[in-house]
């Protein structure tokens, strides 16, 4: 079981530097695995929640793909990183209750039942809507990672610096 940082969140959203590679290396060093919101525009890898916001590379991602859960927000980056690099990995979803990343691990939208093996993403709204088990998750991704940690339900990874 993995806790997975939600853009680089660390102790709540933070919309002034959620996606920022700041925040990712931040995340990433302080142990937790990171989803990112990545966009393709004009050849260029871009990354950004609502609208493609920091310039990036691919090699600063590849840098780091092991620990990194790329959402493509945009059909040319689904396209650009299944053909480019498929050895980062990406998934795509919009509000689908579940999808499959490329390396065939499923992500739950936040909020739908927990399904074992699975990604659950944002287990503070499933808590704050009532009782369900995180049990059976391989992880989960959130913007509380030090909260989860501290509470010992899931360990960092084993990257941490």
């Amino acid at each position: 079981m993995a806790i997975i940082s939600h853009r680089g969140n660390l102790e709540g959203p933070n919309s002034c530097s959620e996606n920022s590679p700041h925040a990712i290396d931040l995340a990433l060093n302080s142990g937790f695995d990171c989803e990112v919101d990545v966009w393709i525009q004009q050849g260029r890898i871009l990354l950004g929640h609502d609208f493609p916001e920091h310039l990036t590379t691919l090699d600063y991602l590849v840098k780091r793909k092991e620990n990194l859960w790329l959402h493509c927000k945009n059909i040319e980056s689904l396209e650009f990183f299944t053909i480019k690099d498929p050895s980062v990995h990406f998934f795509w979803h919009q509000k689908d209750d579940y999808t499959i990343t490329n390396r065939g691990i499923i992500w739950i939208y936040p909020g739908r039942p927990p399904i074992k093996k699975g990604v659950g993403v944002l287990p503070e709204v499933w808590e704050s809507g009532g009782n369900i088990s995180l049990k059976g998750l391989s992880a989960i991704c959130t913007d509380f990672p030090i909260r989860y940690f501290n509470e010992g339900l899931f360990p960092k990874n084993q990257n941490a610096s």
